[in-house]
């Protein structure tokens, strides 16, 4: 009779379909009982945590094939069949490697399987019925998921302004209630896109500065501020499974101000949705710690927009104390400068020198308007662009110190 040599496979699973299955440890001192009792020879142990319902994905198993094929083992101990396959593909590797008697013995916590007709037959329908635990359950679970759907509860995790409340006892159905701390602000992101037409770049820089964050007290990303904008859960509607359904949650919006969000957010040019020209971002300078100046957007609780311009804080310290200064006062103070400087220090383009000649032409001799004159009216009153023309005119270098702005 041939000797006979055995590896020990342990696996367990990590997924829900095997929870009732020893661990590794449990199945490991099961065997090695067995083997002390009957004499059984182990040369090898073989341990993975993987599940088995597909074909070749398992290390562990490739690696006890490759083991069987060099001759190192000629036997299987394991706990039960279903530990070794619960796949047709898998299955039939080892039916083969009995049929070229590479595998002579199958030992189980139960039973064995050696190369006869009848307990390779059983063996095969050991782990087929393994394999039609798996088909059932999935389609179980699909039918339960669909189940839940239509009682108006979409499955898996619900979006932030909500939490899930697990049932007291086992059994009893999980409810969704608002996040009275974090739906005021879903419902404040949609009503500044439909109020307010704001960008999903400046409702998250909004709902930042008010306090908005995640339940893990992280700052909500752009990312996720798009995917709020865009979840119908929020008016009480999901999609599951390609289906619509209605959910028996409370709403933090009504379906007319999602519409009227999606319709202005639909109304921004491709690529563009989140941008904002701030003019001036390239032009000031942080006078303390040298960082470029950069524009941001803020709306106020009355729903008045607001720009101010802020140090980047790239300049060698994270620590730089530089205060914002609003884009109003940055022309006042501006006007100041350049009331105060002489012409030499300006550096006019073009079109400032053309306009300001035209106009002198109507003005008499003896009473021209200055450049300096010239400039402080743009600067009230002008475009952006012909605002920044001038910021740019400065032969010295415009910087921002303490919420001022000086000129170096």
């Amino acid at each position: 009779m041939e000797e006979l040599n055995y590896c020990l496979y342990a696996r367990k699973s990590s997924e829900s379909d095997e929870k009732q299955a020893l661990s590794i440890g449990s199945q490991i001192t099961e065997m090695e009982r067995i083997a002390e009792k009957q004499g059984l020879n182990i040369v090898e142990r073989i341990q993975e945590s993987k599940s088995a319902k597909d074909s070749g994905k398992r290390a562990g198993f490739i690696q006890l094939l490759e083991g069987l094929q060099e001759g190192r083992f000629n036997a299987i101990l394991t706990w039960a069949p279903d530990r070794l396959s619960r796949n047709a593909g898998d299955l039939g590797r080892l039916v083969d490697m009995m049929d070229q008697k590479v595998l002579v013995k199958i030992k189980t916590s139960g039973q064995g399987f050696t190369n006869t007709p009848d307990e390779k037959f059983l063996l095969m329908i050991l782990c087929s019925q393994a394999k039609l635990e798996n088909d059932n359950r999935s389609k179980n679970v699909k039918r339960g998921q669909r189940t839940k759907c239509e009682m108006g509860v979409r499955p898996g995790p619900v979006p932030i302004g909500y939490k899930l409340v697990r049932g007291a006892k086992y059994g009893e159905v999980s409810t969704i209630e608002l996040d009275e701390e974090r739906a005021p602000f879903i419902k404040k992101a949609f009503e500044y896109v439909a109020h307010n037409n704001l960008s999903g770049r400046q409702v998250k820089e909004y709902l930042e500065d008010e306090g908005f964050r995640s339940i893990t007290g992280k700052v909500v990303g752009l990312s996720l501020t798009y995917k709020i904008l865009k979840e119908t859960f929020y008016y009480g509607e999901f999609s599951y499974g390609g289906l619509i359904y209605q959910g028996i949650h409370k709403p933090i919006i009504t379906k007319e101000l999602f519409d009227k969000a999606q319709a202005n957010l639909k109304t921004c040019k491709k690529g563009k949705w989140g941008r904002k020209d701030f003019f001036f971002s390239k032009i000031l300078k942080c006078a303390d710690c040298g960082s470029g100046v950069s524009g941001t957007a803020h709306i106020n609780r009355h729903g008045k927009e607001y720009t101010y311009y802020k140090c980047n804080k790239y300049g060698g310290t994270r620590k730089c104390q530089c205060k914002y200064i609003r884009e109003e006062k940055l022309f006042d103070e501006v006007a100041k400068i350049v009331v105060a400087v002489k012409a030499e220090h300006l550096r006019l383009n073009r079109r400032i020198k053309d306009d300001l000649e035209k106009i002198n032409r109507y003005r008499s001799a003896d009473n021209p308007i200055t450049i300096q004159e010239y400039l402080v009216g743009i600067l009230k009153d002008g475009s952006n662009k012909e605002k920044s023309d001038i910021l740019r005119s400065f032969k010295d270098k415009l910087k921002i110190k303490n919420g001022l702005i000086i000129l170096e």
